[in-house]
């Protein structure tokens, strides 16, 4: 690392996973789960390291994206780049319906989500189930302006398990569950599974919508293949993907699998609740700064090569 960053040569030999050793003071993403490539940020700072009961949690300043939360090595948001992942998985599925009032959120430890639900004035519960009080804690301390989520009177954290948490969940119970885990490996595997899809549509009303992270269409089509099917078995309403821009992640796109349950009918494409067009809540919650009805529709808009593959029936 730089010779005036005291102490990041030693965080670089502990986390040789993360932090490359041949081109020194820069992050270098390196996983299996993108071989042969790497997303490379210049480091300032490292902020915090530290190793939870799940996996070790990094913050660090980097040059050009502010600081950067890393969880096992994978990116999981950056200051400047946040705002596309965090709105996009809320408001794609909240803004398809009228009036969430219950909504669950699953994993999504830095706050960001929460941030995004309660833009939403009809929502009267959230939920949040994460397994790493370790990240809820690092967000709070190093990411404020993300983890103000947490500050909302509506929210209830549950630390634990999601996948325990939705098992015990009365039937019916939300208008919407929002799925903000990270990649398919480790702690966060299950939430990719059919068992776990299961547990999310017994917990939706009829006509309840999941939204979940599903990976990169240019990377994992593998791995989306097998979501799809999944949800298709599953939930009996639309089953749709979309896909949103985020410089930071492994091939700067990442997507969502969208889903509802059989009952009154879901058009994600066509959002019925425009949420950029109510002044009161953003100056509350700070201005949206990538979402919008625009953005909505275009994001289920697919490249051949993809459709193909997914096969989505509009």
């Amino acid at each position: 690392m730089e010779a005036n960053n005291s102490g990041t040569a030693a965080a670089a030999a502990e986390l040789p996973d993360s932090i490359s050793s041949v081109i020194p003071g820069w992050f270098s993403e390196i996983s299996p789960m993108w071989p042969g490539e790497a997303h490379s940020l210049k480091v300032e700072k490292i902020l915090f390291q530290g190793k939870s009961d799940y996996q070790n949690v990094m913050v660090f300043q980097s040059a050009t994206y502010g600081k950067v939360l890393v969880l096992d090595g994978v990116i999981q948001l950056t200051e400047r780049d946040e705002c596309a992942y965090q709105e996009m998985i809320t408001h794609l599925p909240l803004c398809s319906i009228l009036n969430p009032k219950k909504v669950l959120v699953i994993g999504g430890g830095d706050g960001g989500v929460l941030r995004e639900v309660a833009r939403h004035s009809s929502v009267e519960k959230i939920d949040m189930c994460e397994i790493d009080k370790m990240v809820v804690d690092v967000s709070k301390e190093h990411f404020p302006s993300v983890a103000v989520g947490f500050n909302d009177p509506r929210v209830t954290l549950h630390i634990g398990d999601g996948v325990a948490f939705l098992k015990a969940v009365e039937e019916g119970t939300y208008d919407a569950v929002i799925v903000d885990s990270s990649d398919p490996i480790g702690p966060a595997q299950e939430l990719f599974e059919k068992p776990f899809f299961e547990s999310v549509a017994k917990a939706l009303r009829p006509g309840g919508v999941m939204c979940t992270q599903a990976e990169s269409i240019w990377l994992h089509m593998h791995i989306i293949e097998d979501i799809v099917s999944n949800c298709r078995q599953i939930f009996k309403g639309s089953v749709n993907y979309a896909w949103t821009t985020v410089p930071t992640y492994p091939s700067g796109v990442i997507g969502f699998m969208l889903c509802s349950t059989e009952g009154p009918d879901v058009d994600f494409k066509r959002p019925v609740n425009p949420i950029d067009a109510d002044d009161s809540l953003a100056q509350a919650k700070g201005p949206l700064r990538f979402y919008n009805s625009e953005i909505h529709s275009a994001a289920f808009c697919l490249p051949s090569f993809a459709r193909k593959v997914i096969e989505l029936k509009d």
